[in-house]
C-alpha cells in the first residue's frame, strides 16, 4: 500500500527548541523529531562524509516504520556536475548501508546554474545502478524541463524532484513510482509558512498520488523560524482527517489539539545559554556553501 512520508529538511536546529525540542538535550533532538513525523531528510551528507556507525545509530534509534531519505553529495552535483562520479556514489552507499531499510529514497540537488546536459545526465544515471534505491533529481534551471529529461528518467524509474521556492522554478513532473517534494518556502526561501490553501492543494496532489500507488515522499525545508514543524503537522493532519496535533515537546504557538505528553517527551522549559548554542542551523549550512 503506497505511504505518505512527511516530514521536514533536516533536524538539527537550535531555534526549533522553541517549536519542538524544549529543553531536550541535542543527543534526543532525532528520537524526538522521529517519533514526530514519518520521515526526514538528511542533510548534512551533502556537505560532509558522515561515518557510518552515525548511520548505525540513526536507524537503531528510530521507530520501525520509520524512514529517511539522503541528500546525495555535492561533489557529485557541484563539483563534478554528474561526470565520473561513480566512485563518489559508490562511497556513499556504502557510508549510508547501516540505515538499511529505513533509507526510502535519495536525492540529488543540482545547482542552479547547471544547464541541461542529455548526455551528461545519461551518464550519471548509468552510474546510479550501481546503488539499486529510489533516486531523485532536483533540477533548479529550466533548461531540463524537457520531454527528452522526463523520458530519460522514466526509463530508469528516477523521480523528478517536485521542488517549491521562490528563487527557481518548480517542475511538476511524474517520472517514476514514487513521488518526492522538496518545499524550501514559497515566497521567502527557508522562512516563509505555507498557507492553508496551499497545503490544501499539496494534499490533494498527494492524495492523486497515493492513489496512482506511488509513495510520497515530502520534505518542508522553510526551517528558519520553525515552520517546517507546524506544515509538517498541518499535511499530515490533512491527509489522515484529524485535527492538527502538537508536538508532545516544545512552545507551540498554532492551534493545538489536547495532546498528553509522551514518555519520551521533555517537558517544556526556558533553555539555558549553553543550550541555545547546540546543534546546527540554517546560517552554517548556508555559510558552508553559498549556492545553497
Amino acid at each position: 500500500m503506497a505511504r505518505a512520508l512527511i516530514g521536514t529538511s533536516g533536524w538539527v536546529y537550535k531555534g526549533w527548541r522553541n517549536h519542538l525540542y524544549a529543553d531536550a538535550p541535542v543527543r534526543r533532538w532525532l528520537e524526538i523529531a522521529s517519533r514526530t513525523f514519518s520521515a526526514l531528510e538528511i542533510n548534512g551528507s551533502f556537505y560532509t562524509q558522515i561515518k557510518p556507525a552515525t548511520y548505525e545509530r540513526w536507524r537503531a534509534e528510530t521507530p520501525s516504520e520509520f524512514r529517511f531519505a539522503l541528500k546525495g553529495h555535492r561533489f557529485v552535483t557541484h563539483y563534478k556536475r554528474l561526470r565520473d562520479c561513480s566512485s563518489s556514489i559508490v562511497l556513499l552507499r556504502d557510508q549510508a548501508a547501516g540505515l538499511g531499510d529505513k533509507l526510502g529514497a535519495v536525492v540529488w540537488q543540482l545547482p542552479s546554474n547547471f544547464v541541461a546536459n542529455a548526455e551528461r545526465l545519461a551518464d550519471f544515471i548509468r552510474a546510479l545502478a550501481i546503488w539499486p534505491i529510489r533516486h531523485s533529481i532536483e533540477f533548479r534551471h529550466a533548461s531540463w524541463f524537457t520531454a527528452e529529461t522526463a523520458d530519460q528518467l522514466r526509463a530508469a524509474n528516477i523521480a523528478v524532484c517536485l521542488s517549491d521556492a521562490p528563487d527557481f522554478p518548480l517542475w511538476n513532473e511524474v517520472t517514476a513510482d514514487f513521488v518526492y517534494v522538496r518545499l524550501h518556502g514559497h515566497t521567502r526561501k527557508y522562512a516563509s509558512s505555507y498557507s492553508p490553501a496551499s497545503l490544501a492543494e499539496w494534499a490533494r496532489s498527494t492524495e492523486r498520488w497515493l492513489g496512482a500507488g506511488r509513495d510520497v515522499h515530502v520534505y518542508f525545508d522553510n526551517d528558519a523560524e520553525g515552520h517546517a514543524v507546524r506544515n509538517a503537522l498541518d499535511l499530515r493532519s490533512l491527509l489522515d482527517g484529524t485535527p492538527r496535533i502538537r508536538p508532545a515537546t516544545g512552545t507551540w504557538r498554532g492551534a493545538t489539539t489536547p495532546y498528553a505528553m509522551a514518555s519520551w517527551g521533555p517537558r517544556p522549559t526556558t533553555p539555558s545559554a549553553s543550550a541555545r548554542r547546540a546543534g546546527g542551523s540554517r546560517a552554517s549550512r548556508s555559510t558552508r556553501d553559498p549556492r545553497r
